[in-house]
Formats: C-alpha cells, structure tokens, sequence
C-alpha cells in the first residue's frame, strides 16, 4: 500500500472516532500527524509543524477574544440594536444585508476570512437574540464573502487571474466573479428558503427596543435545545444594558421573539442599550479593524489581539469575562485537522490525487474530478492554494480543446470556495467560534453536514453549468 492512500485512509478513521466517540477531532488530527509524519513520510517534528496554521491560529483566538469583550461590555448588543433600526425592524432582511456586507468587503479587497471575522461575530449575535438560525447567519454571510470573493479587484480574483495568465490560458476576469456571484447568490437563497427566511418574512417587524438581555436568548431556531453547559458562552450571561446581572436560560428557544421592554434590565423605561466609554471605545476598536485589514493590509488576527489588548488593559473586569469565552475547542479542532492536512501535502497525497485524475483520457470526467478534488481539499486546506494547484494540472486537457478553459476555471473557483462553509475550512471555523450561546458540538454537526452536501453536489452542478457547454 503506498504511503499516500495510507495517510487518506487514517484521515478516514480520524473522522469515524470523531464522529462515534466524541474526541475532539483536532486532537486526534496531532496524533494522527505525528504517527503518519514519523512513521510514513519520516518527517521529523519540524516537518511535522510546518503544517501548523499558525496565521489562522492567531486569528481564531485574536478575533474572538475581542469580539468577546465586545460581547461583555454589550457593544455588539448596541450593534444589534443598531442594525435593527437600520431595518426599520425587519429581522428577515439582516441575513441578506450581512451576504452584501461579506460581499462588498471581499470585493474591495479584503481577504475572505477577514471579511468573515469582522462581519460574523456581530451577525451571530443578532441571530441568537432574535431567534434565527446561526446555521443560515453563518452561511449568509460566508457565502457572501464568497460571492464577492473573486471581483477583478479582489484578493482571489487577482490571483486566479494572475495564474491563467501564467499558464498562458485563455480567462475572462468579469465571467469568474460572475460565476461566483450568481452560485453564491442562489445558494444564499436556497437556504434563505430552507433555514427559515419565510418565517422571519412572516414575523414581520420587531420594534428595536424589544430586543432581549444577553443571556436571556435561548438557542437559535435550528439548533435544538441549548444547554447550559455548552462550551461556547451557554449558561449564565450578564446583562449589559446597565450594572446589574441576569442568568441565561440555555434552554429552548422562546415563542417569542424577543424580551419584552419590562424584562429589559438595561436602559431606561425599556429604550435599550446605550453608548458609554466602555462601549464607544470598542467601536473604535472595531472601526480600526477594519481599516487596519482593509486599508493597511495588516494581518487580521494580530491587529484583533492588539486591540483587544488594549480594551482590557482599560477595562478588565471584561477581559477576565472574555478570555473564557476565546473557542478554545474549536481553535484545538481547527488547527489539528489542518496540520495533519500540512502533512498531507507535505508528502504528496493531494498531488498524487490530482495527477491521478488528471491523467484521465476522458476530458469532461478529468473535469469533474479534478472539481470534486478542489472541493474536498479545500474544505479542509487553502482554497486558493489547491487551484493553484489544480489550474496547471488541467492544462494538458485544456490544451485539446474539447473543454473551454474559462468555463473550466471558473467552474474549479466555485467548487474550491463554496464549500468554505466547513468547519475545518478558515471561514467555517470563524462561523464556529464566533456563536455565541449556542451548543457548539451540535453547530458543528450541522456546519459539517451542511458542508459535506455543498461537497458533494457544488462541483458537478458547476461542471455541468460550466464546464459542459463549453464556455471559452
């Protein structure tokens, strides 16, 4: 047995006791790493920890960390707030104005999962306070980072781009992002369909002021019943809209939309959340991420840690709230998984996979595989690296002419970045930690569920829309 189907199939027995005994995959993902790097590709542990996601390590943590004391001093409740009067009380249209936020922040030019740490912390927040789904929040607004993700002006589509040229084929800037756009567009809207966007049409408006303590939200609609003992920030919750403190439910979500205005702690005569340094400052924090990633392309991850350093060193009674809130659950999973997938590639499995298949004599079933070879990869690994490495692999076909290339490439950029909803991918694991009160284990469930369909039936939608008629 060679070494590479060796390490795919301790991969797949990493899944199974993850599934059937309730191990932290990414605890599992280290061991497999070191027992397949030692013993089958003789890496040493240096060769071992290259693969060590220490950028998306520093992210997790930096993002969450400050999102978290955002969280404790009620800044993202003012958020909220904010973003329902914007609405005019519309609670349906926020998942749509959250996939044209990601959408317009990606396309600008800010990488995906930038995007995603700024937008997705506050976007959970507002689902688990009104009771929707964090299962369509969270995919709204990874879909919209995506849907924007590969504009001409973009971080993905300049380097798409910029590969094509390279490889002398033939490219249509304006088609990629299109065909981006339009799959991420209909995706949203199916799920928009499914997750419960008709029932947020029907609930209609809720006035601003109704929206309910920190705490006092149960689980999201989709999510089941919640537990005060979920490894996220289930269980008690402190009020932030004044000085006092209440207890979260953690139990099933309410009828109700929202808490009524008498049960509201914070504010006065029921008129919610107000600004004071502590919050104002945090917004300033906010603000400065953004333009730090956006305007300066400072890395995300270190400038949230820095700021949030800064807000604690003001105010720590928040920061001893919000260090127990950082995912360290997920950061342990995420960054587990992608190591042994850096010892994947160190090897040469995902290589050995894709000459594979690209040694196909049938174009069109090269095609579509090499698509479902993008999208399996990419869930785990970087989107943008596995078509920089496939786009070459499929020159030799492109070059007979009986497949476009455009069509081809864009179809390859679907498939490897939609499926970026996984919890094993960067944005995915955003999505994971950055829901608050929710039951983590069983949101992670359903981001991997939900990305294991968009695996498997993404790339040969795209192949046939794409690939098949032969666009360029």
């Amino acid at each position: 047995m060679s070494p590479e189907l060796i390490s795919i199939l301790v991969l797949v027995v990493v899944f199974v006791i993850a599934t059937t005994r309730s191990v932290n995959m990414g605890a599992l993902a280290f061991a497999a790493a070191f027992g397949v790097g030692t013993l089958v590709a003789d890496l040493d542990a240096d060769g071992i920890f290259a693969g060590f996601p220490g950028d998306l390590f520093v992210v997790l943590v930096g993002v969450t960390y400050l999102f978290a004391i955002a969280r404790a001093n009620g800044t993202t409740d003012w958020l909220v707030h904010a973003a329902v009067r914007l609405v005019r009380g519309r609670v349906a249209l926020i998942p749509w104005v959250m996939f044209a936020l990601t959408g317009a922040l990606t396309a600008i030019g800010a990488v995906s999962p930038a995007a995603v740490a700024i937008v997705a912390p506050v976007a959970l927040s507002f689902a688990t306070r009104y009771s929707i789904s964090p299962l369509l929040m969270g995919t709204m607004v990874v879909h919209g980072a995506q849907a924007g993700g590969f504009s001409p002006i973009s971080i993905y589509g300049s380097i798409v781009n910029g590969i094509v040229e390279r490889e002398k084929l033939p490219g249509s800037e304006i088609g990629l992002f299109l065909a981006s756009l339009v799959a991420n567009l209909l995706i949203a809207a199916v799920l928009f369909a499914v997750l419960g966007g008709r029932k947020l049409w029907a609930r209609g408006a809720v006035a601003p002021e109704d929206g309910g303590v920190p705490g006092k939200g149960a689980a999201a609609a989709g999510t089941g019943s919640g537990s005060g003992a979920d490894t996220g920030t289930g269980g008690t919750g402190t009020d932030t809209g004044g000085g006092g403190t209440g207890t979260g439910t953690g139990g099933t979500a309410p009828a109700a939309v929202a808490v009524r205005p008498e049960q509201e702690t914070g504010g006065a005569e029921g008129t919610g959340i107000r600004l004071n340094p502590a919050r104002i400052a945090t917004l300033a924090a906010l603000v400065a991420l953004v333009v730090a990633v956006l305007g300066f392309d400072l890395d995300a991850g270190l400038t949230a840690v820095t700021l949030a350093v800064v807000l604690s060193t003001a105010w720590p009674d928040d920061s001893r709230r919000a260090v127990g809130e950082i995912a360290w659950s997920t950061v342990l999973l995420i960054c587990g998984v992608l190591t042994y997938v850096g010892v994947l590639e160190e090897m040469g499995t995902i290589t050995w996979a894709g000459e594979g298949v690209g040694g196909i004599g049938v174009p069109l079933l090269a095609a579509v595989l090499l698509c479902y070879i993008g999208a399996v990869v990419s869930a785990f690994a970087s989107s943008v690296g596995i078509m920089g490495a496939l786009i070459p692999l499929a020159v030799p076909f492109l070059a007979q002419g009986e497949i476009g290339a455009v069509g081809m490439v864009a179809a390859l950029a679907v498939s490897a970045t939609v499926v970026d909803v996984s919890p094993f991918s960067t944005n995915g694991a955003l999505v994971l930690a950055a829901a608050p009160d929710v039951d983590r284990d069983r949101f992670f469930r359903q981001l991997m569920i939900y990305g294991g369909i968009v695996v498997a039936a993404v790339p040969v939608l795209a192949w046939l829309v794409l690939v098949v008629p032969g666009f360029g």
